[in-house]
C-alpha cells in the first residue's frame, strides 16, 4: 500500500480526484486503487522547549544561559489524534510519498513526521504539486522522485528552524533578566526577524525627528499659445547644470528663482519637441497576502494578523477562496480555463462586474513559470452570499475577487505627452495626459478616481513644433522639504520585501537579493508574507512599537532597547548569512549541524558581552534597590496572602517587602518569627506545639508546628496548650 502525505487537506482531497477517487475521506485518509491519501494540518509536531529536557531551564535564571538542549520533537497538543492516525497508516504503508508543498518548509514537515514515527527506512518519494488541477497533479506523479534527493532541502529547513529557536530562546532571556535588574517587568524579546522590523522603524523615527526643512523654489511659466492651437498650458524650468540646486535638482537660491522669473515675463515662447506615447495600464495581478494585508491596512487600517484570520475564515469555513498564506501573484496557465465557469459562479454576488468580464483575455497574471509553491489568492467556485458575511469578511473577499474578475478586463489606455519649450534662452518642460479608456479600473470607484484625477493638459498633445506662444504669467514658488513620512502599516509591510535599499554593505545587500531572485513582490525582504503579522503583533505587545493615528511609530522603550543591542541583532544581515549557509546545506556542501553550531557560539559570545557589560537600557521609573542585595530593583508581585515586593534579581536574592499603599514598605519592622515549644510538644505528632496570637488582643491559641501535614490545633490556658481527651479546636 502505497501512502501520500500531503500538507494539507484540500492537496490531498486534489490529489484523491485526480487519481480518480473520492472527493470525501473516509477518517483520517482518502483511498483509492489500495493507495491512501493523507494530510497533515501543517507542522503537526513542534521543536521542544528547552525546559522539557532539563528542569534548571524552567525558571528563567542568567545561571544556566547559555541554554543547550537536544534537537527532538513533540506533538502540537491540538493534532495529537490525527497526527496518531497518520502514523498508524503510514507504519502500514508499503511505499511513502512525501506530498508536502515544493518548498524547504514544505518538505521538512512531512520528513519530521516521518522520522518521528521511525519510518525512514521505509522506500520513501517525493512529488512536487504547486496546482490543484487534476492534470497538474498527474504530471507531478509521473515524475515522482526519490526522496533522499531533497533531503538537503529538509535538513536547511530544520537548520533555520533550530537556530531561530536557539537564537530568540536564549537572548531572550539574558536581555530581559538583565533589564529586570533595572527595574524593567516586561519581556525584552529577540528574533532573526522581528528585531530588524523594529531597527526599520527606529531608523524611520529618526530621520524624521532629524529632518530640518530646507527651501526650495518651482518655477512656472503660464504660456497662452497662438497658431493652430489656442490653449493656455503650464510649464515648469528645467536648471541647467551650473544653477545653485540641490541634490534632487531643485532651485534652492531665491534670488537666482526670481532672476529667471523677471527674464521670462511676457517674452515669447518656442517650441523644441513634442512627444506623445500610447500607454497601457494593465490591471495589478491578483493578491498575495502581502499586497492583501497591505491594501486593507491602507483601506480600512487593519493589522496584518487580522487580515490573515479573516482569510482564514474565508478558506476555511465558506471555503471561498484559495490557499491564503500564499506569496506569488502568479496563477498557473491551466487556471485560464477555468474562468468561464467562474465568472458564471462569481456574477450571482457581483452582477455586471463578472458578467463583463471577457474570460477570452488572459493577463499577464498566468504565467505557470512564475508559480511557486503556492499561485495567488483567488476565489472558488464557492461564491458566499455576501450578505451573510461579516463586514471584515465582505471587504476581504470582495478585494480578491474584484481583482480576479480584473484579470478579465481590458487595461486602461492613456496618452503621455512632453513638450519641451525655450523661453529667452532658458528651457522649460510642459507635461499633459489625455485618458482614452479607463478598462479594468471601471472595476473600482477608487481606481477610477485615481485615473480620472491623473488626467492634465489633455489637450497638449495636440501642440506641433511650429506652434509658438507667449509667457502670459511667472511665478517661483516657495516649498520646503518633507521629513521622510512615518511609516504606516501598508507601508511598513512593503519595505519588508525590500529591505535591502537600506543595506550598506554591497556583500549582504547581494545576498539578499539574490535570496528573492526567483521570487514577485520581493527584493531583499526578511520574514515570509504568513510570518510578518506575528513578528509585527509581538513587537506592538512588548510595546515596543505603537499606533500614532495611522502611523507606526516607535516607543521610548522600544528605541532604548533598539540601542542596547548589538548591530547583528538589529540589521537584516544574520537572514542575508543564514540564506547563504541554508543554500550550501540544500546543496550537500554544509552540514546543517555546523549551521546551529555556529549560531550557538555567537550567542554565547554576545550572553557574555552582556553578563559582563550589562545592558545600557535606559529606564524611567521610580524604582526601588533591593536592600538585602544591594543589586536588584524592588519588584511588586501578590502572592497567596497579597502583594509585597520581591527582588528582581530572584532567585538569587529572596529579600520580601511588604507593601503600603503601592510602594515597599522598606521602614517596616520583620514579621514576628514564632518558635515551637520544646516543653509542650504536640499529642499527635510529637512535634513542638507553637503559640500565636488571636485576632482578639490579648487571646492566645496554639497550633503545630508540623503544619500543615499535622493540624492539631488547642486553646490556651494561662500560657499552656490546653491539651484535653476533647480538645475543642482539634480538627480530624
Amino acid at each position: 500500500m502505497r501512502l501520500f502525505i500531503a500538507e494539507k487537506k484540500d492537496v490531498a482531497e486534489a490529489i484523491s480526484i485526480a487519481l480518480g477517487g473520492p472527493s470525501r475521506p473516509s477518517g483520517a485518509s482518502f483511498f483509492i486503487n489500495g493507495d491512501h491519501i493523507t494530510w497533515l494540518w501543517g507542522h503537526v509536531l513542534r521543536l521542544t522547549d528547552p525546559e522539557e529536557h532539563n528542569e534548571q531551564f524552567k525558571k528563567w535564571s542568567l545561571r544556566v544561559l547559555p541554554m543547550d538542549w537536544p534537537i527532538s520533537y513533540a506533538p502540537e497538543d491540538r493534532h495529537i489524534g490525527h497526527l496518531k492516525k497518520v502514523i498508524e497508516l503510514a507504519t502500514q504503508a508499503t511505499e511513502l510519498v512525501n506530498a508536502g508543498d515544493p518548498d524547504p518548509e514544505g518538505q521538512r514537515l512531512v520528513d519530521e513526521v516521518i522520522e518521528y514515527a521511525g519510518l525512514e527506512g521505509k522506500p520513501i518519494k517525493r512529488i512536487l504539486i504547486n496546482d490543484n488541477n487534476g492534470p497538474a497533479i498527474l504530471k507531478a506523479i509521473e515524475n515522482i522522485e526519490d526522496n533522499e534527493k531533497y533531503r538537503g532541502l529538509s535538513m536547511s529547513a530544520l537548520a533555520r528552524a533550530v537556530c531561530d529557536q536557539r537564537y530568540g530562546y536564549n537572548l531572550t532571556r539574558c536581555y530581559t533578566l538583565k533589564a529586570r535588574e533595572k527595574g524593567y517587568d516586561g519581556v525584552l524579546s529577540v528574533g532573526r526577524v522581528q528585531t530588524p522590523i523594529l531597527g526599520l522603524v527606529v531608523a524611520r523615527d529618526r530621520a524624521h525627528d532629524a529632518h530640518q526643512k530646507q527651501a526650495f523654489h518651482n518655477i512656472k511659466a503660464q504660456i497662452e499659445m497662438q497658431d493652430s492651437s489656442s490653449m493656455s498650458i503650464t510649464a515648469d524650468y528645467l536648471p541647467a547644470e551650473s544653477d545653485p540646486v540641490d541634490e534632487k535638482g531643485r532651485i534652492i537660491d531665491s534670488v537666482f528663482a526670481r532672476k529667471i522669473v523677471n527674464d521670462i515675463q511676457g517674452q515669447p515662447v518656442s517650441i523644441l519637441s513634442v512627444e506623445s506615447v500610447n500607454r497601457k495600464n494593465e490591471p495589478p495581478q491578483p493578491y498575495n497576502l502581502l499586497a492583501l494585508q497591505a491594501d486593507a491596512a491602507g483601506l480600512w487600517n487593519y493589522k496584518p494578523k487580522k487580515v490573515l484570520e479573516i482569510t482564514q475564515r474565508l478558506r476555511d469555513r465558506y471555503k471561498a477562496i484559495t490557499y491564503n498564506r500564499s506569496d506569488c501573484r502568479f496563477l498557473n496557465d491551466e487556471r485560464h480555463s477555468e474562468a468561464p465557469g467562474l465568472l458564471k459562479a462569481l456574477s450571482s454576488a457581483f452582477g455586471e462586474m463578472a458578467e463583463y468580464a471577457n474570460p477570452n483575455i488572459k493577463s499577464k497574471a498566468f504565467n505557470s513559470k512564475k508559480v511557486g509553491a503556492h499561485h495567488a489568492i483567488i476565489p472558488t467556485m464557492n461564491v458566499p452570499d455576501l450578505k451573510k458575511l461579516s463586514e471584515d469578511e465582505r471587504r476581504i473577499y470582495e478585494l480578491i475577487t474584484k481583482l480576479y474578475i480584473a484579470q478579465f478586463y481590458p487595461p486602461a489606455e492613456f496618452t503621455t505627452t512632453k513638450t519641451q519649450l525655450k523661453i529667452a534662452g532658458h528651457n522649460f518642460l510642459a507635461e499633459g495626459r489625455f485618458n482614452i479608456s479607463s478598462g479594468w479600473r471601471v472595476l473600482n470607484e477608487a481606481d477610477l478616481k485615481e485615473f480620472e484625477k491623473a488626467e492634465k493638459q489633455q489637450e497638449l498633445h495636440k501642440l506641433q513644433k511650429s506652434d509658438s506662444g507667449t509667457v502670459e504669467y511667472a511665478e517661483s514658488i516657495k516649498t520646503f522639504t518633507k521629513p521622510p513620512a512615518l511609516y504606516s502599516m501598508k507601508t511598513l509591510l512593503k519595505d519588508l520585501t525590500g529591505v535591502a535599499k537600506y543595506v550598506t554593505d554591497p556583500e549582504i545587500k547581494k545576498l539578499l537579493l539574490d535570496k528573492d531572485s526567483d521570487k514577485q513582490d520581493e527584493a531583499g525582504g526578511i520574514g515570509t508574507p504568513a510570518t510578518r503579522d506575528s513578528h509585527i503583533d509581538t513587537l506592538f505587545k512588548r510595546s515596543f512599537l505603537a499606533e500614532k493615528g495611522k502611523h507606526i511609530i516607535s516607543t521610548e522603550i522600544g528605541r532604548s532597547f533598539h540601542d542596547s543591542l548589538p548591530g547583528f541583532a538589529v540589521k537584516p544581515d544574520m537572514t542575508a548569512l543564514w540564506h547563504e549557509k541554508q543554500k550550501m546545506i540544500e546543496a550537500g556542501k554544509l552540514d546543517y549541524k555546523e549551521l546551529i553550531a555556529e549560531v550557538d557560539k555567537s550567542v554565547a559570545v554576545e550572553i557574555e558581552r552582556v553578563l559582563k557589560n550589562g545592558l545600557n537600557l535606559d529606564i524611567k521609573n521610580d524604582a526601588v534597590q533591593c536592600p538585602k542585595c544591594k543589586k536588584g530593583i524592588l519588584k511588586l508581585r501578590k502572592g497567596p496572602k497579597g502583594k509585597f515586593w520581591g527582588c528582581s534579581a530572584y532567585p538569587e536574592c529572596n529579600a520580601i517587602i511588604p507593601d503600603k499603599s503601592g510602594k515597599p514598605n522598606i521602614t517596616a519592622k520583620p514579621a514576628k518569627k514564632f518558635t515551637a515549644s520544646s516543653e509542650h510538644l504536640c499529642p499527635e505528632c510529637g512535634k513542638g506545639l507553637i503559640r500565636r496570637p488571636a485576632k482578639r488582643k490579648g487571646v492566645y491559641w496554639w497550633s503545630c508546628s508540623g503544619f500543615p501535614e499535622c493540624k492539631f490545633k488547642a486553646f490556651d490556658e494561662k500560657g499552656k496548650p490546653k491539651l484535653e481527651e476533647q480538645n475543642p479546636l482539634t480538627t480530624e
